[in-house]
């Protein structure tokens, strides 16, 4: 079915939802701000997390690094326990590097232009819109999955989301909705609406702003909408690691910034052949990332000797740590879920 968006008045239904806003947006600690570095730490955090739940990292995270300058010196290893709980790890790596290249490139100061922002590190479209528009006025859309929802269904548009021309696509519709001089409002507004009434499943159409609008609504057919045909298929990966240990002590290392989970510490992947005398139980772990299932299998090493554990990790570089100390560094969390198991 086309789209019957030609014959709606947009900048009525814009105007419509900036009123709801205005009226039920959710009071949020970040929103009593124009900071765009506090913006920027809350829409990165959020993109991945419920509010709810990231809310008291957000605040613990602003707390220890209150500022650019803080952040871009602030040791990477810091950054990431202070990113603990949140996954996506390379998000915080990006944050750090962001910070050191606005106090490189822009003397300490945030970037004020869509195009500058969408330069920094780990910026994709969607956040230097949000950055732009709240805190800077800017008439740009922060197009996002809330967006092509809402309007895909507002407007019964079966346009591909998962079209590459999407973005492009939903931003020029947003464009004729968003009132001139709300932009950062009504861009709020589209993520508080998709959020929290206009959901994926059991939409709340009942006391939606826009229902009278909604084609989709007055046609029942809310669940048709959005139209998104492809589906990435997940990758089937296997994993092993050894916990290798004697007594309290067991060895990590730090892994390079490839593949998955950069940065972060991780147990021993191999261990020599004579050490498999050693092994006492194996446990079994399925973990799903992004386009990734993952089965992991982790093995304990009992060793019965201080030096074979120190000769390892010295030929290996290792590092020996204990529970307390590992506590204050940052695992994948299907092995800081191990290291409680093992607590």
């Amino acid at each position: 079915m086309k789209t019957k968006k030609q014959n709606a008045d947009f900048l009525h239904v814009g105007e419509k939802l900036l009123a709801w806003y205005r009226t039920h947006g959710r009071d949020l600690p970040f929103r009593s701000t124009n900071d765009p570095y506090k913006i920027w730490i809350c829409e990165i955090i959020f993109q991945q997390t419920r509010i709810e739940q990231g809310l008291n990292h957000y605040h613990n995270f602003i707390n220890r690094f209150p500022d650019v300058e803080t952040l871009a010196n602030a040791d990477t290893e810091e950054v990431l326990l202070y990113w603990k709980g949140l996954g996506y790890y390379s998000r915080a790596l990006n944050l750090h590097k962001a910070a050191q290249q606005i106090m490189e490139d822009y003397q300490g100061i945030f970037p004020e232009k869509y195009e500058d922002i969408l330069q920094l590190k780990g910026v994709g479209k969607y956040t230097a819109a949000a950055i732009s528009s709240i805190c800077f006025g800017a008439k740009i859309p922060a197009v996002d999955g809330n967006f092509y929802r809402v309007l895909s269904r507002v407007f019964a548009d079966d346009f591909d989301v998962s079209n590459s021309s999407a973005f492009k696509y939903f931003s020029e519709l947003t464009l004729r909705m968003m009132p001139e001089k709300h932009a950062g409002h009504f861009n709020e507004a589209m993520m508080d609406l998709g959020s929290e009434i206009c959901k994926p499943r059991n939409p709340k159409c009942e006391i939606c702003p826009l229902n009278k609008d909604c084609l989709a609504f007055n046609l029942g057919k809310i669940q048709d909408f959005p139209v998104k045909s492809k589906k990435v298929k997940p990758q089937d990966l296997e994993l092993t690691y050894y916990f290798v240990q004697f007594g309290h002590s067991f060895l990590i290392k730090q892994r390079k910034e490839d593949f998955i989970w950069k940065k972060l510490y991780e147990f021993p992947v191999e261990i020599p052949e004579s050490f498999s005398r050693y092994l006492v139980s194996m446990k079994t772990v399925l973990h799903k990332l992004t386009h990734k299932n993952l089965t992991i299998y982790i093995y304990k090493v009992n060793l019965p000797t201080k030096k074979l554990l120190n000769d390892f990790a010295k030929e290996y570089d290792f590092t020996i740590e204990n529970l307390e100390g590992s506590s204050k560094k940052s695992f994948p969390k299907p092995l800081e879920n191990y290291l409680k198991i093992i607590e």
